[in-house]
C-alpha cells in the first residue's frame, strides 16, 4: 500500500477570524480558516486549502493586484508569502509583534502594515532578475518607511488609485492622511470629528472625497474645501484667498438602535458602501446620498469582516461565531455562498459507498453531509436535539443511520434528504455507537447508560431484540462487511462477537487487558481490530477468536503538552491511546488517531509503524506545544492562561460572558482554547484518501495531489519541446509516455486531445504496464473535468479491453484505480439516465405532434416546417428545419 498522503483539502471549517479577499477577477473567495488559508471557486463551484500552515491562527490576508501573491500574517506577526496558482510558499518573514492592519497597493509594488499604533510601508518582493543584477536576492523583504502619528492601534489600511497617498483609521478617534514618497506641498493630515475609534476611512474614486466610519454608527464625508468666512473676514476674503483644508461637508448616521458598526466596505467605483453590524444586521448605502438600498439579517452574532468584489455586485460576510461564510448578490438578492461548519467539537465520520460523500456529526446536533470533489456542505440535518454521536451508512443504497444523546436512532434519505424512520428504546438512553446491517435490514446501537445492545428493523421499525452480555457501557459496534457477525466493544474489557442471526443467539467474549474504546472490521470480515485504554491495538481473528498480532502505540500517538502540563510532551497523560482506528481499503494498514495531534498509519502484517501524520502545528490550540517556553512562564501562572480580557479598550470587549467552570459547550470557551484531538479516521471507498475529524475540521489527506512536479524517469532528451515534436509528427504512443514521464498535467491533457479516435486502441495496445496506472487515474480524472464524453469512454473500453487480463491478474496492485474507473463510470451512467429522464417528455410532446397536411411538407405561409419521416425499419426519425420555431396552419394560429 503506497503511504505517501498529502494533505489537500479542509473541510468543515468554512472561516475562523480575519479579513476576506475576493481576487481581482471576482470569482474566487480567500478565506482563512485557523491557520490555513481556502479558496472558494464560486464560479466552478469547488473549493481547496493551500498546503502550507501557520503556527498561529491567521489575522490578516493580502492579495497583491495580479492575484498571484498572497500575504498571509498570523496572530503572532509571522508572515508567509505564496503563490497562489502554484500553492507555493515563497517566504517567511516576520514582523516581530501583532499587526493590526495589512494593504497591498494598487501598483502591486508596496504594501502597507499597522503596526500597533505605527504603519511601515515594504516593498513587495520581486522576481530575482528584475532588481538585481546577479539574480540572487538576500533579503527580499525591505523597508521602505515608517509613519508615525497615531496615538492607537491603527485599524484600517486604504490606498488611493495612484498609489500615492494612503489612509489609516485608528481607535484614537482620527483618520490620518499619508503619502508614499514626499510630496511637494504636501503635509500629512489628520481628519477628526469622530467620538469613537475609526472602522474604516476610503477615498472616492474621483480623489476629492473620503469617507470614514466610526464604530458608534456615524458616517462623515470630508471634501478639500476653502474654510468658510466669516462676517468679520469679508475684507480679508476680498483681497485673501482663504486656504483649503479637509473638511467634513456631510454627516449621516446607521440609526440601528443598540448596535455597533463592526465592519464595513467602500467600493469606489459604484459609490456603494456596505456595514456589518454587531446584531448580525448588515446594510447596503448609496453615496454621496446615502441612500439605504437593502437590508438584511444574516447571522444572530456579530458580523466580523465584509468585503465586496472588484465589481461591486457580490458582498461577502464572515461570522466567527458560528463559522458562518456568506457570499451575496445585491442584485438579484441572490446567495451565491451559503457555508457554515459545526460550530462544536466532531464526533463521528463516514465515507458514502461511492466516496462522492463525507457526513460528519458532531456535538452541536447537526449532521452534516460533504461533497468530496467541491468541498462543500450540501445538507444538513437539524432533527437530533442533541449531541450526535456515531453515524453509519448502509453499504447498499443511499441509506445514513446516527445515534444521538437524545435517545433517538435515525435513519436518513440521502436521495430525498430527509428523515424516514426513528428508532427509540423502550426506556431513555444515550446512544453511543450504531451499527448497521450491510443489507440494510438490521440496525443496532450500543449505549453508556444501559449495557445491553438494541437491536431494530428498518422496515417496521419494531425494536426487535437486546442482546445482554456485557457487565459496561458499551463503546463500539461493527457490522462484518459479509453481514453474518456482529463485534461489540465495552468498558467492561471485553469483545463480543455476536451471531444475531443465527437460531440461538450466542456470543463469544475476547478478554482484553483494559476498557475498549473502538474496533474495526477488516473488508475482508476475518479479522477485527480493537483498540484500548493502555495504548494497545489487538487484532483478533474472528472464526478462532485467537489474537493473531497486536502492537503496542503508546510511544507514537503521545506527543504534544497543554499548556497547563508540568510534563514535557512524552509523558503527558491522557494522549496514550487511540481513540478512533481504521482499515484501509485492502486490508492491509490500519490507521489510529487519539487526542494528540498525531495520526499514525501501521502495517497490520508486520505491525510496524509507516508514517505519522501531523493534524496540526497551531499553537493556539492546546496540545500542539513539544517544549516548555519559559519566556511564557510568568509568576501568575502560564501566560496563556492569564485572562487579559478586563484589559481592553472597549467596554463591549471587557464584558465577560463565559459560563464559569465550564470547558464544554460554552463557545466563547471552546473558541480560546480548543484542545486538538483527532475523534474520528475513516479511508476512502477508492483507497486514495483517508480522512480525519480534528478540532480544526476535516482534514483530507490524498495520493493524488495534480500540482505537486513528480517527474517519472526522467531522461536529458524528455522536454516539452520534444513531447510536442512528437505529437506533431504523429509519433502519438512516444508522445504520451514522455508527458507521463514530465508529469505535468497540462501537457499529458494536450498530448491526450491530440490522438485521433481511430488510433486510441493502437496507443493503449502497445502502452507500458508501468504507465497503466498512472493513465487510468488521468482518463477518470478527465471524465470529471473535460467535456469530451464519448473520447473518454473509448480511452477507458480501450484499456481495459487490452490490458483486461493483466489487470485480473494484478488486482491488488491497480485495486483503487480500478474503483475510481468503476465510479467514474457509475456517475457518467447516473449523468446520462438523469439527462434522458428531463428530456424524456420533451421528445415525447414533439413525436406526438401531427404531421404537415400539405404535400410538400410546407404549411400555409412561410418555410416554417417540420417534417415526421418513417425509416425502412419502421422507427420514426424526427427531421426539423433550422428556421422551423413552431408549427402554424393557415390563419397563423398554434395547432394544438
Amino acid at each position: 500500500m503506497k503511504t505517501e498522503f498529502k494533505f489537500c483539502n479542509l473541510l468543515g471549517t468554512v472561516y475562523c477570524k480575519g479579513n476576506l479577499l475576493f481576487t481581482p477577477d471576482g470569482t474566487c473567495l480567500i478565506s482563512p480558516v485557523g491557520n490555513r488559508v481556502t479558496v472558494f471557486d464560486l464560479v466552478n463551484n469547488k473549493s481547496y486549502t493551500l498546503p502550507f500552515s501557520h503556527r498561529r491562527n491567521i489575522a490578516h490576508l493580502a492579495l497583491n493586484p495580479r492575484g498571484n501573491l498572497l500575504l498571509s500574517i498570523d496572530e503572532d506577526g509571522r508572515a508567509i508569502l505564496t503563490n497562489v496558482p502554484w500553492r507555493l510558499a515563497l517566504y517567511h518573514f516576520s514582523f516581530k509583534t501583532p499587526v493590526s492592519a495589512l494593504a497591498f497597493s494598487p501598483s502591486g509594488r508596496h504594501f502597507a502594515v499597522g503596526i500597533g499604533r505605527l504603519i511601515e510601508v515594504w516593498h513587495t518582493p520581486s522576481t530575482p532578475n528584475e532588481n538585481t543584477e546577479d539574480g540572487l536576492e538576500f533579503a527580499p523583504f525591505v523597508r521602505h518607511r515608517v509613519y508615525a502619528g497615531h496615538y492607537d492601534t491603527v485599524q484600517k489600511l486604504e490606498w488611493s488609485s495612484d498609489s500615492r497617498f494612503f489612509l489609516s483609521a485608528a481607535k484614537d478617534l482620527t483618520a490620518r492622511i499619508w503619502s508614499l514618497d514626499p510630496e511637494e506641498d504636501f503635509i500629512p493630515t489628520t481628519l477628526a470629528g469622530h467620538r469613537e475609534g475609526l472602522t474604516g476611512a476610503w477615498f472616492s474614486s474621483s480623489q476629492e472625497e473620503i469617507y470614514t466610519v466610526s464604530q458608534d454608527g456615524a458616517l462623515f464625508q470630508w471634501n478639500f474645501t476653502q474654510r468658510p468666512t466669516k462676517h468679520g473676514d469679508l475684507d480679508l476674503a476680498e483681497t485673501e484667498e482663504a486656504p483649503s483644508q479637509w473638511r467634513i461637508v456631510q454627516r449621516h448616521y446607521f440609526m440601528q438602535n443598540n448596535t455597533r458598526v463592526k465592519c464595513a466596505a467602500f467600493h469606489a467605483g459604484s459609490n456603494l458602501l456596505v456595514a456589518g453590524f454587531s446584531n448580525g444586521l448588515f446594510g447596503l448605502y448609496e453615496l454621496p446620498e446615502f441612500n439605504m438600498i437593502h437590508t438584511l439579517s444574516i447571522s444572530q452574532n456579530d458580523i466580523d469582516f465584509v468585503t465586496m468584489n472588484k465589481s461591486g455586485e457580490w458582498l461577502a460576510f464572515g461570522a466567527s461565531k458560528l463559522g458562518q461564510l456568506l457570499v451575496w448578490e445585491w442584485q438579484s438578492e441572490s446567495y451565491i455562498l451559503k457555508q457554515q461548519g459545526h460550530f462544536d467539537t466532531l464526533n463521528a465520520l463516514v465515507y458514502s459507498p461511492d466516496g462522492q460523500r463525507i457526513i460528519t456529526t458532531a456535538d452541536d446536533g447537526k449532521i452534516k453531509v460533504w461533497d468530496t470533489q467541491s468541498g462543500f456542505c450540501v445538507m444538513t440535518f437539524i432533527e437530533h436535539s442533541s449531541g450526535v454521536t456515531a453515524c453509519e451508512f448502509a453499504k447498499r443504497g443511499n441509506v445514513l443511520f446516527t445515534s444521538s444523546f437524545d435517545g433517538s436512532v435515525r435513519a436518513w434519505d440521502l436521495i430525498r434528504y430527509r428523515n424516514f424512520r426513528t428508532f427509540t428504546a423502550p426506556t431513555r438512553l444515550s446512544f453511543s455507537s450504531v451499527a448497521v446491517d450491510p443489507s440494510g435490514e438490521v440496525v443496532c446501537a450500543g449505549s453508556l447508560d444501559s449495557f445491553d445492545i438494541h437491536i431494530w428493523s428498518v422496515q417496521t421499525g419494531q425494536l426487535l431484540d437486546q442482546l445482554s452480555g456485557h457487565e459496561g457501557p458499551v463503546a463500539s459496534l461493527a457490522f462484518a462487511p459479509s453481514g453474518d457477525t456482529i463485534v461489540s466493544g465495552s468498558w467492561d474489557h471485553t469483545v463480543r462477537i455476536w451471531s444475531i442471526f443465527g437460531r440461538t443467539q450466542t456470543s463469544e467474549p475476547i478478554q482484553l487487558q483494559a476498557d475498549i474504546l473502538h474496533i474495526a472490521f477488516r473488508p475482508d470480515s476475518k479479522q477485527v481490530a480493537a483498540s484500548t485504554l493502555d495504548g494497545q491495538l489487538a487484532f483478533w481473528s474472528v472464526s478462532e477468536a485467537s489474537q493473531e498480532a497486536g502492537l503496542d502505540g503508546r510511544r507514537d500517538v503521545s506527543g504534544g503538552r497543554k499548556i497547563s502540563d508540568r510534563r514535557i510532551a512524552a509523558n503527558v497523560a491522557g494522549t496514550k491511546f487511540f481513540n478512533c482506528i481504521a482499515y484501509s481499503t485492502d486490508g492491509t494498514c490500519v490507521i489510529a488517531g487519539g487526542n494528540s495531534k498525531y495520526i499514525c498509519l501501521y502495517n497490520v502484517q508486520s505491525g510496524t509503524l509507516l508514517k505519522k501524520f501531523t493534524v496540526s502545528v497551531n499553537l493556539s490550540l492546546d496540545g500542539t506545544q513539544e517544549f516548555l517556553n519559559s519566556r511564557n512562564l510568568t509568576e501568575a501562572g502560564p501566560r496563556g492562561l492569564i485572562n487579559s480580557q478586563g484589559e481592553a479598550s472597549d467596554l463591549e470587549d471587557r464584558i465577560d460572558r463565559t459560563l464559569p467552570g465550564a470547558t464544554r459547550g460554552d463557545l466563547s470557551t471552546r473558541k480560546t482554547r480548543p484542545e486538538v484531538r483527532v475523534p474520528a479516521v475513516a479511508f476512502s471507498p477508492t483507497g486514495r484518501a483517508f480522512c480525519a475529524a480534528s478540532t480544526e475540521g476535516l482534514l483530507v489527506f490524498s495520493l493524488d495531489n495534480a500540482l505537486q512536479f513528480d517527474p517519472f524517469d526522467l531522461d536529458l532528451d524528455i522536454t516539452p519541446a520534444s513531447t510536442i515534436t512528437a505529437v506533431q509528427s504523429k509519433d502519438y504512443l512516444l508522445a504520451l509516455v514522455m508527458a507521463f514521464r514530465l508529469s505535468e498535467r497540462p501537457l499529458i491533457r494536450r498530448v491526450y486531445e491530440k490522438i485521433p479516435v481511430a488510433d486510441i486502441s493502437l496507443v493503449v495496445k502497445n502502452l507500458p504496464t508501468v504507465y497503466l496506472a498512472r493513465l487510468l487515474r488521468f482518463v477518470v480524472q478527465e471524465t470529471d473535468e473535460s467535456p469530451h464524453l464519448e473520447f473518454n469512454l473509448r480511452w477507458i473500453e480501450a484499456l481495459l479491453s487490452a490490458h483486461g487480463s493483466y489487470l485480473k491478474d494484478n488486482a491488488g496492485g491497480f485495486a483503487s484505480e480500478l474503483r475510481i474507473v468503476q465510479k467514474a463510470v457509475v456517475k457518467i451512467q447516473a449523468d446520462l439516465a438523469r439527462l434522458a429522464d428531463d428530456n424524456v417528455y420533451t421528445l415525447d410532446y414533439l413525436l406526438a405532434q401531427p404531421a404537415p397536411t400539405s404535400a410538400n411538407g410546407i404549411n400555409g405561409k412561410g418555410g416554417k416546417h417540420m417534417t415526421l419521416l418513417i425509416d425502412r425499419d419502421g422507427s420514426e426519425e424526427l427531421d426539423m428545419d433550422d428556421e422551423w420555431k413552431g408549427l402554424g396552419d393557415d390563419d397563423g394560429e398554434d395547432v394544438g
